[in-house]
Formats: C-alpha cells, structure tokens, sequence
C-alpha cells in the first residue's frame, strides 16, 4: 500500500466519523458510519468481534474509508482512500481503546459502563487496523 497524502491523512484525522467499507462474497460493498483514530498513518476501528463488518474483512481484507457524518452521509468531495484490514489481537485491541478514548468522551463512557455491567465479557470486542 502507498502512503496517503497529507490532506487526505488529516481530513481523515479530523472527521468524527468514517464510513468504513468492507465486501461480500459477491464482491457487494457494505458501509458502516464508525468511530475511527488515525495513529502512526493507520487508522484504527473499535467493534463488536462477532459483527458482519469482521467476518467480511477477516474474508477479504480489502476496505474503503471516506469522512462522513453519523448517518454515514458523505459530503461531495468528502476525504477518502482504500486499504487493507485486519483484525488486531489483544494488545492491538487495547491499544485501539486508549486512542478511542482521547478522541471520544462517549467512548471513554461506553468503555468505563461495558467493563462496570459486565457487557465486555459477554460480547468481546476486536479492533481493526487499516493501512493505506
């Protein structure tokens, strides 16, 4: 993968959401509005481990990611570039929590009442790392 420019890499930095697109088998794409972080020139994704989004990337790892808003609405000539993806294991995946959390207050949150109510333990988590 090449590096992405610098304007895209900080229009990226600096949307709230992307949407992040993963394929069928069929090749169909699939695209979700998530909360990403963009560290060391990837970008990082926090997500339920049993979700459409990892079975689909674990198969083909081929993703897209444009800025858009929390409906996953993009805005003409919104930032976007395509990658590959995987699936981060534990340390990956706290390490994706902790940059979650500088970025969202609403992660931090979600993160402290998951842990508190036991839902972490009930429904694990993966991160996923996209590199350009």
């Amino acid at each position: 993968m090449t590096a992405l420019d610098p304007a895209t890499l900080d229009a990226l930095t600096r949307a709230r959401y992307v949407s992040l697109t993963t394929y069928r088998k069929d090749g169909t794409p699939v695209a979700t509005p998530v909360w990403h972080v963009i560290d060391d020139g990837h970008l990082y994704v926090w997500t339920e481990a049993d979700s459409w989004k990892v079975k689909r990337l674990r198969r083909d790892a081929r993703v897209k990611v444009v800025a858009c808003d929390v409906r996953g609405r993009i805005a003409p000539g919104a930032a976007e570039a395509e990658g590959t993806g995987r699936v981060l294991d534990d340390a990956g995946r706290e390490k994706v929590r902790r940059l979650l959390g500088r970025k969202y207050l609403m992660a931090r949150l979600g993160d402290w009442w998951a842990e508190l109510s036991g839902r972490r333990r009930r429904r694990p988590i993966a991160a996923l790392e996209i590199t350009f």
